[in-house]
């Protein structure tokens, strides 16, 4: 694609082509990333919390970059297009030249601090009931929730080329934020629920809940799909910026929730849930809701909620024929922590309920007395453990959640978490539930700059067979 018809096609007013007999060079990619360059690709530089891109210019157009995207000149011999933020033009110029895909697309776009990933993959479910070729991109599709702009552009590009019909992906604040899903056109926005999360990037909650209201306007989505049973939530159906259906818990009746499944009437109709615990029916009624919104029946919407797989890590069953529930669950946050709790109260069903959980380090400090506080209230036992501490001290990261504890009665630590996952499943009885919480899907531990192997689900596992062996039941 030639540089000026790309430039034309993002309606950036403000990019300037230093010099407009560049025009003709021709792109043939969109990249950001210095390492990943290729001859004729155009490189976006762009400012970072660490390195700066413009300073990357040099070595990407040395391994075949044939333009720059900058802030300011860079006399590299190559053209140059100026604009105010690269971040913000960056992802209008992968768009364009990637044809604008999610045009072609029926995109969703779910945001919220939990619930994410399970209705992303419920969604799925229904479009893929329904007939519609689905791709679900999130947590567990990359190392971000939500790509870069190219590489999110290049995904959707080849995902219209594959004739793929849907995409139901997760859109995280940060990505809201940086600009990742500027010029992507969602067919429908879903919001989920907002607690704390991520206060270590926000100035605050309400700077956090602004973020994610962005996603609300004509500049992304046609049509809203909004938990009422949220403050936030509520708080976005009254903006109305777009034309808003809310949903609720209370928009099913003849509820029964149990460790791994859940049944309820929606509609009228009768709705099987392969999944445990009362936030997974608000999850399926958001799919439904967002289905139901794009024309796709009753009928189809049920039979996909029931042919749903549970999601890796999410509230996650681990039997191994013990007498009580082990659950895995990716709750790191007050509010999904607080969900799981709640859900493995109701299938304890009169039993205890164990909780093993710590915090992760290099990043919001402030939820840890918050989680400590609400695990020791919560849960009949608390194991305290380490989650990776990344380059925090791990015995400090323990400290601040003990901190927010003032009954410690019930709790105890042990930093090496397969140790205490041993004690808490070595404890349980029949009729106990066992919370696993932190890591879910997560097959590594990240101690400093090194990942080590690590998944709560194998370790869970191993322990119970030993468990078994040792005629413990």
């Amino acid at each position: 694609m030639r540089l000026d018809a790309l430039l034309a096609a993002t309606d950036l007013f403000t990019a300037t082509l230093v010099d407009p007999r560049w025009g003709t060079t021709e792109i043939s990619t969109v990249i950001h990333d210095s390492r990943v360059a290729s001859p004729g690709a155009l490189f976006c530089c762009v400012p970072g919390a660490h390195v700066d891109g413009h300073d990357l210019a040099a070595a990407a157009v040395g391994a075949g970059a044939v333009a720059v995207l900058a802030e300011r000149p860079l006399s590299l011999g190559v053209p140059e297009v100026i604009v105010p933020s690269v971040r913000d033009a960056m992802g209008p110029v992968a768009a364009a030249f990637w044809g604008h895909p999610s045009r072609d697309l029926t995109v969703i776009g779910i945001t919220g601090t939990s619930g994410k990933t399970t209705t992303a993959h419920l969604l799925a479910a229904v479009f893929e009931a329904h007939g519609w070729g689905t791709t679900v991109l999130g947590t567990l599709s990359g190392t971000r929730t939500t790509p870069e702009a190219p590489e999110l552009q290049a995904f959707l590009a080849g995902e219209r080329d594959r004739r793929r019909r849907a995409i139901t992906m997760e859109v995280s604040s940060h990505a809201l934020a940086m600009g990742r899903v500027r010029a992507t056109r969602f067919a429908v926005a879903v919001f989920t629920n907002l607690s704390q999360d991520h206060l270590d990037f926000h100035h605050d909650l309400d700077d956090y809940f602004e973020t994610k209201a962005r996603l609300f306007t004509r500049d992304y989505c046609d049509v809203a799909v909004v938990n009422i049973d949220d403050e936030r939530g509520r708080e976005l159906v009254r903006r109305n910026l777009v034309p808003t259906d809310g949903y609720s818990i209370l928009d099913v009746d003849a509820l029964v929730v149990t460790a791994d499944r859940c049944s309820f009437r929606w509609r009228q109709a009768d709705v099987e849930l392969p999944l445990g615990g009362r936030f997974n029916v608000s999850n399926a009624i958001a799919a439904a809701a967002t289905a139901a919104q794009l024309g796709v029946p009753v009928e189809a919407i049920v039979a996909g909620l029931g042919q749903a797989q549970p999601v890796a890590g999410r509230f996650e069953s681990i039997d191994e024929g013990q007498p009580f529930s082990v659950l895995v669950d990716y709750s790191h946050k007050p509010g999904a922590l607080t969900g799981a709790l709640d859900a493995a109260r109701e299938a304890a069903r009169g039993g205890r309920v164990l909780l093993v959980f710590g915090a992760g380090g290099d990043r919001d400090a402030t939820k840890r007395p918050l989680m400590g506080a609400l695990a020791a209230r919560m849960a009949d036992r608390v194991v305290i453990t380490t989650d990776n501490p990344r380059n925090e001290d791990p015995d400090a990261i323990i400290r601040d959640i003990q901190a927010g504890i003032t009954d410690s009665s019930n709790v105890r630590v042990q930093a090496d978490r397969a140790a205490a996952i041993f004690e808490a499943l070595s404890e349980a009885v029949p009729g106990d539930v066992v919370l696993i919480a932190g890591k879910g899907h997560e097959t590594v531990q990240v101690v400093g700059d090194q990942e080590y192997p690590f998944d709560d689900r194998v370790v869970a596992r191993q322990v119970l067979r030993e468990l078994r062996e040792a005629h413990r039941w």
